[in-house]
């Protein structure tokens, strides 16, 4: 904006004035109703949480994954809507030698950010010299893995336009899974795959951390990274190089990170953000006011993401310490199945959905996500957990349990204190992210007291518990959840006994040396081979049986205890246009609405 050249005196009074006002603006950032014409063409929506890395390869969590997205592609894509594959960075593929080769034809004269060509030299790199590096710690490397031997695919240049991924043997999953990976920039990893002299570790480990300076972060999706304040907001721009011309349409994208869920709330109805994922209980007040504040909900169905209640099963000892990772006798309730199914059965699920979700969700019983074709429900046959707490305790007492002759409770809520076989009182620690699982985790807490159980509830920072699970591995459980799918094998790193998301029963990683003690019960092997042969498998009808066969031993042994999946119930202000929240497209806050973000509009 240009100041006039004409000059005006003010009073003292409105100068003061004038400056609180300009700085009550500077505090509600994107708040204030008065905008600069260049900030109007922006989609302002929140990230529950702040983000761990920018690196695409090392991340292990929901919000570091969102936040990467929209800056990298892979070869494929997949429409939300309809779950058909579509071309991106290829532009077209085929099979060959009965399904054992996959066979991809990259798009012509496709760029990098930076205005660098992007070749298949970049595509045998991401796969070759990173994923397929056992030095760089990875889950999509436990995903690619084929069959029983768990062997990767050979990756060879055919020409400057064609790559080709060969198969060990048949893999129902290869065109998703290898095409949706995103392909990195070799000219900016390269360089980093020496060793720190320090560390002595590949620099890439520590290559695009939060404290690299975002004009470093070089992409191909349709956004680049402009700003990052930590614990504050990403900003994006459009990239100049993306291959759809044309697209993206809006100037701006803002992920504000609000992890409480109240504030996000807030924001969303003084029209700070443009998209809210609702909560069960923002339901009623959000629909009464849905025509005055112009946006409208959305429901796309039962979420994709589960909720769940995870002990630690680890009996290893840290190498560097040599103390267990679990104290020895809370690591025998943990690894005792009747403790587990006593958990599940006492584990109040209706109530959470009445009080907690307002009716606006239903059971998960399963590790596959209700909307997937995979999904076995109860009624075919899946073993349920429904409110039994007088079972709960008939099942602990056949295994040894008893409870103390005192009692210590006199109201009516609790149990006497529940001791184990040994006589030692039952009490652990459950961890639960702070901001939207910490009244679900309320409940938990109180339903499991009911059977005698003492729970010191512990809500802290999401980045804690990741440390403690992939690093410490110093835990009792925690309530966690997962973004889920249609695909079963996307899972196979938190099921693969040596996986890198095998958080129940953590083993080493990387250069990290076996953990004394740490066993792999027969279960476990179990659902791995399970796993592996549903990935083989490409009868439809034989493929669904094996994973109905998975999900009914996990429900067996209950490493996971799946509690609620609410419904992706989303609010979208009505200048947003071409909208399509799709719960397969993510159920993390509001992802399921921004899967086809180069494609949104913005009224003016």
């Amino acid at each position: 904006m240009r100041r006039s050249q004409k000059q005006t005196k003010v009073k003292p009074w409105k100068a003061v004035l004038v400056l609180l006002l300009i700085s009550m603006c500077s505090l509600l950032l994107w708040g204030c109703a008065i905008e600069p014409e260049a900030l109007k063409n922006r989609l302002v929506v929140p990230l529950d949480s702040d983000i761990k890395t920018f690196n695409p390869v090392l991340y292990n969590d929901a919000y570091s994954a969102i936040a990467i997205g929209y800056t990298l592609t892979g070869l494929i894509s997949e429409n939300q809507i309809t779950s058909e594959v579509e071309p991106e960075l290829a532009e077209k593929w085929e099979f060959q030698q009965d399904g054992k080769q996959l066979i991809f034809t990259l798009r012509p004269n496709l760029k990098w950010s930076d205005g660098e060509p992007l070749t298949v030299d970049d595509v045998l790199f991401t796969y070759q010299d990173i994923l397929f590096n056992e030095k760089i710690p990875s889950g999509s490397r436990d995903v690619l893995r084929v069959g029983q031997s768990g062997t990767l695919p050979k990756v060879e240049k055919l020409d400057d336009r064609r790559v080709s991924f060969l198969l060990s043997e048949s893999f129902a999953p290869a065109l998703r899974t290898i095409g949706g990976i995103g392909i990195l920039p070799k000219h900016v990893f390269a360089p980093t795959l020496i060793e720190n002299p320090n560390s002595k570790k590949l620099k890439f480990l520590e290559t695009w951390t939060l404290n690299t300076p975002v004009n470093q972060l070089v992409g191909s999706g349709a956004y680049i990274i402009q700003e990052y304040r930590p614990s504050e907001r990403i900003i994006y721009k459009p990239n100049p190089y993306y291959w759809k011309k044309g697209v993206p349409n809006i100037e701006k994208l803002v992920m504000q990170i609000v992890e409480s869920p109240d504030t996000a709330l807030l924001r969303f109805r003084s029209r700070e953000l443009d998209m809210y994922r609702l909560r069960g209980e923002d339901f009623q007040l959000l629909k009464r006011f849905e025509k005055r504040d112009n946006y409208k909900i959305y429901n796309a169905g039962p979420a994709t993401g589960q909720a769940f209640i995870m002990f630690n099963l680890n009996k290893g000892k840290n190498p560097k310490t040599n103390e267990p990772f679990v104290d020895p006798i809370k690591s025998k309730w943990f690894n005792d199945v009747n403790f587990r199914r006593a958990v599940a059965y006492a584990l109040n699920r209706e109530a959470m959905i009445t009080n907690l979700s307002r009716g606006l969700a239903q059971t998960q019983n399963s590790p596959i996500s209700i909307p997937s074709p995979y999904f076995l429900p109860p009624e075919k046959g899946l073993k349920v957990y429904d409110y039994q707490p007088e079972k709960s305790k008939e099942i602990l007492l056949q295994a040894g349990y008893k409870y103390s002759n005192d009692g210590n409770s006199n109201d009516g809520n609790s149990a006497p204190q529940l001791l184990d076989p040994q006589n030692n009182p039952v009490r652990f620690t459950l961890m639960a992210p702070a901001g939207g699982r910490v009244l679900l985790g309320a409940q938990i807490k109180s339903d499991l007291e009911k059977i005698g159980m003492k729970i010191d509830f512990n809500p802290v920072d999401f980045r804690i518990i990741t440390d403690k699970l992939d690093n410490s591995k110093q835990w009792d459980a925690t309530l966690l959840g997962f973004t889920g799918g249609a695909e079963p094998n996307s899972a196979i790193n938190l099921w693969a006994t040596d996986g890198d998301s095998h958080m129940f029963n953590k083993g080493p990683v990387g250069d990290e040396k076996p953990f004394e003690g740490r066993e792999v019960a027969d279960w476990e092997k179990k659902i791995h081979s399970l796993m592996i042969q549903g990935a083989q498998e490409l009868d439809e009808v034989k493929r669904k049986a094996i994973y109905a066969e998975y999900q009914q031993l996990v429900q067996e042994q209950l490493p996971l205890i799946h509690l609620t999946v609410p419904l992706y119930l989303v609010a979208i202000r009505d200048r947003v246009e071409n909208v399509q929240p799709s719960s397969l497209a993510g159920s993390t806050g509001v992802s399921g609405a921004l899967w086809n973000v180069e494609q949104l509009k913005l009224k003016s």
